[in-house]
């Protein structure tokens, strides 16, 4: 067989995109390690660190891509979701660490006159982080695939209508946000975040992970990089595939904290609120590497792998990430007292719980319209705009009623669709994966 183009020479658009990594690289490990390193102003230092994460996008697309050769495209999605999501891992753990490290000290999270609630703000990362996901990366997808299909002037396979359809193995990743979406229903009752919250999510995140393991292997359609890549033989080919995924990973976690903190500093010189900038900006930054990732697969009309990617990173966060956050916690203060949890906290916990609600609601018949897309955008705009504008107690009542909002639209669409969600419920958990990867 007559080898392609790709396949026979080295792509140039690897080693160029390491490249770009290297300097934002070297600043974030060397404030980790003392090394020597210039005193970048923050704006400057966001834009290095923003291009090094740009650059480590490219390569974890191109390495899950390649991946689909030795494991199914579900399991290659969810290992490059959860690399991706590292940022939001990072930012977050640091955020609740310090609260720890706050609540060992005081005994307490309740902040002096003036200062920030350590743990009101581990908690608005990650909750800002959930919503910035759906409310803005969901419906992001399905603009950039459908000007992708528009301008390629044909419809693809999971793009159509407006409408961006998962494959069915995707099941599993709506099922299982569903399972962690119906208990985080009842952290917004709670004092705290507490260790057998972490069982949990803990326990839904491995079976999540068991199941899709059972899925089977196919012949995946690769371009570029990543054909150059699969294509090698199954030793090399691996080892291309770890050592992007670990160079990725290592890019990430070097710069991911850097790059919210110095969007953080630069919001705050210009006198921004820092509850804010913790629920808003930092998550925006540190979710740009899935984003990215999300973005190039549309834009190739692989719609159904870009929203898989986001829907893979929403169920690591809403399992693994909620379920790390009180062992951080435990363990950065000493004792098996749970994240406390004040009347602010749980009301955005609320909110976040029930737009997953209503986002796994959308998803019941695996699929995400431009009607559905643009709704998650309005309700999370209309939030987002109140959390900046509306002092505390108006901003509060917003909560309460889009939360409700939420709900019920959730509760409409999943009986009007109850039929084809039970049967995606059943796919989800009961179905042989093999039998779904048929369909």
């Amino acid at each position: 067989m007559r080898l392609s183009d790709d396949r026979r020479r080295f792509p140039a658009r690897l080693p160029l995109a390491a490249l770009t990594t290297l300097p934002g690289t070297y600043l974030g490990a060397a404030d980790y390690l003392g090394w020597p390193h210039p005193d970048v102003p923050a704006p400057l230092a966001a834009l290095v660190f923003g291009i090094a994460i740009v650059g480590a996008a490219f390569i974890l697309a191109w390495a899950a891509e390649a991946a689909q050769v030795d494991v199914s495209a579900g399991l290659a999605i969810a290992v490059l979701a959860l690399v991706a999501v590292l940022p939001e891992y990072a930012v977050d753990l640091v955020f609740t660490f310090e609260a720890g490290q706050e609540f060992a000290r005081q005994g307490t999270c309740v902040p002096p006159p003036g200062e920030p609630d350590p743990c009101s703000l581990a908690l608005a990362n990650m909750t800002g982080a959930n919503r910035v996901l759906v409310g803005f990366g969901w419906p992001l997808v399905v603009l950039v695939g459908a000007i992708a299909v528009r301008r390629a002037h044909r419809e693809s396979r999971s793009t159509h209508e407006g409408r961006v359809v998962l494959a069915p193995v995707m099941s599993v990743e709506v099922v299982f946000l569903g399972l962690a979406t119906l208990y985080s229903l009842s952290l917004p009752l709670r004092a705290s975040l507490t260790m057998a919250d972490a069982a949990v999510f803990l326990v839904i995140f491995a079976a999540y992970a068991w199941r899709l393991s059972k899925a089977p292997v196919e012949e995946p359609n690769l371009l570029g990089v990543s054909e150059w890549v699969g294509r090698r033989d199954r030793a090399p080919r691996r080892r291309w595939v770890i050592g992007m995924f670990a160079f990725a990973g290592t890019v990430i976690l070097a710069t991911a904290e850097h790059f919210a903190r110095n969007l953080v500093d630069t919001g705050s010189s210009l006198g921004v609120d820092e509850f804010v900038l913790v629920q808003w900006v930092a998550p925006l930054a540190s979710e740009s590497p899935e984003l990215i990732v999300a973005c190039l697969y549309a834009a190739r009309l692989m719609a159904s792998h870009s929203l898989g990617t986001l829907l893979s990173s929403k169920v690591n966060q809403w399992t693994l990430l909620v379920g790390t956050i009180p062992i951080v916690f435990a363990i950065s203060s000493g004792s098996t007292h749970g994240l406390p949890l004040d009347e602010h906290q749980r009301l955005e916990l609320l909110i976040t719980a029930a737009q997953s609600l209503f986002a796994v609601s959308i998803l019941a018949d695996l699929g995400l319209t431009a009607v559905g897309a643009t709704t998650l955008f309005v309700l999370f705009a209309a939030q987002f705009v109140a959390s900046v504008t509306l002092p505390g107690a108006a901003n509060r009542v917003v909560i309460l009623v889009l939360s409700g909002l939420y709900v019920l639209l959730a509760v409409v669409q999943l009986v009007r669709r109850r039929q084809i969600g039970a049967r995606t419920a059943r796919d989800g958990v009961v179905t042989p994966l093999p039998e779904l990867a048929r369909r």
